[in-house]
């Protein structure tokens, strides 16, 4: 049911749980399917911690018919089907829609309950449910056993047309609006902060909201900041805020003040945009990155404490330097990135195999597919 990255046993970091669905995620446009991959939050946020070392632990449901390989094992459900999305990049811009694309549910697994999530307690908690899975008092029992839980409020907000087509609620019509107090940490895009009263969530907790290819801003009871993005050619949406929520908590385990941690959560969300479905981080990358991580926070006076309510939200000396290196690290290793992903196998049909990266500046073309043209959308996330 639940399994921890083996490769980080021996590694002192603070323990992560993540609570949310795998998904099917299939990209259409114009009538056909571009790409079939992997989806859901927890996988692309389990992506970015696995690339920055992070151990955790992950409670996710499926159906029988759940066809990818993962490292981290979810709960088969035999008489459920694994939640499946459909995303249409064609349908403009309808009332309901996301402004890059519409999201239509056509599976939903079952709901994650308290009995599915384990007994022990964690340093942070994150509810990133895409479904509908997150239920009231699952999220009640999370902030029992973590210390810190984040939440993406699309698991709290999102709610499903008769045809499956996803919409939003507001926050407080939610049921989960009395929970708020209780969390840490909850981030929203540009259009689901629309969905809330950000001026009155900050009181009882940091509120996160992400502007894409303008950075994002973090929000707390007595100020405000804004984070620099990072240049990125956009392909494909789906995911950018999952993996900046990745590296945003992967930035704080590692010992990053809010500010640093929230410039982490950017890059990585610039890199996901730039590929179709759950990215391939090249590993040099990778390592350059940690690198920087790390001398980053030896040169810090301060960190995030889970169990401390007096964060560090101030923005510390080096913070734009901080940001410098990590734009260096990511120009530098793009054509690494390329030739570690020219080397593998090509077909049409799944995520790795129609993106065709380039090094001229110019957006990624989708290859053997029906279109002569590249899916080039406005940026955001579902």
């Amino acid at each position: 049911m639940v399994t921890t990255n083996p490769q980080n046993q021996n590694n002192p970091v603070q323990s992560v749980l993540i609570v949310g669905n795998y998904c099917h995620d299939v990209l259409l446009q114009r009538g056909s399917v571009v790409a079939e991959t992997l989806g859901g939050a927890a996988s692309f946020i389990s992506n970015v911690l696995n690339g920055l070392s992070v151990s955790f632990q992950l409670t996710s449901k499926v159906g029988l018919d759940f066809k990818y390989p993962v490292s981290y094992d979810p709960i088969v459900v035999p008489t459920s089907k694994t939640t499946v999305f459909h995303a249409y990049f064609d349908l403009g811009f309808s009332e309901n829609a996301h402004q890059d694309r519409v999201l239509k549910r056509v599976e939903a697994c079952d709901p994650i309950n308290t009995s599915d999530l384990p007994d022990k307690r964690f340093d942070f908690g994150m509810a990133v449910g895409v479904g509908g899975e997150i239920l009231p008092e699952t999220l009640a029992k999370m902030v029992e056993i973590c210390d810190a839980v984040f939440v993406d409020i699309q698991a709290l907000i999102r709610a499903f047309e008769k045809n499956g087509t996803v919409r939003l609620v507001g926050l407080k019509e939610s049921g989960f609006y009395h929970l708020l107090p209780r969390v840490k940490f909850i981030k929203a895009s540009e259009e689901e902060a629309l969905f809330m009263d950000v001026e009155e969530v900050r009181k009882w907790c940091c509120v996160v909201v992400t502007h894409g290819k303008d950075g994002c801003e973090v929000f707390w009871k007595d100020g405000e900041m804004k984070i620099g993005p990072f240049v990125a050619n956009q392909v494909d949406p789906t995911g950018a805020g999952d993996s900046f929520l990745g590296g945003f908590i992967g930035g704080l385990v590692h010992g990053l003040v809010v500010p640093d941690a929230a410039l982490l959560g950017n890059l990585f969300g610039s890199l996901t945009v730039a590929q179709i479905g759950l990215p391939k981080f090249d590993l040099r990358l990778l390592q350059r990155v940690k690198d920087e991580v790390q001398r980053r926070k030896l040169h810090s006076t301060c960190s995030f404490e889970t169990r401390d309510d007096k964060l560090s939200f101030s923005k510390p000396p080096g913070h734009e330097e901080f940001h410098a290196s990590l734009a260096s690290t990511k120009l530098v290793s793009t054509c690494s990135i390329q030739e570690c992903q020219r080397d593998q196998p090509r077909s049409p049909r799944t995520v790795e195999q129609v993106i065709c990266p380039q090094c001229n500046g110019q957006p990624k073309m989708l290859v053997n597919s029906v279109f002569d043209e590249p899916i080039q959308t406005v940026q955001g996330r579902p």
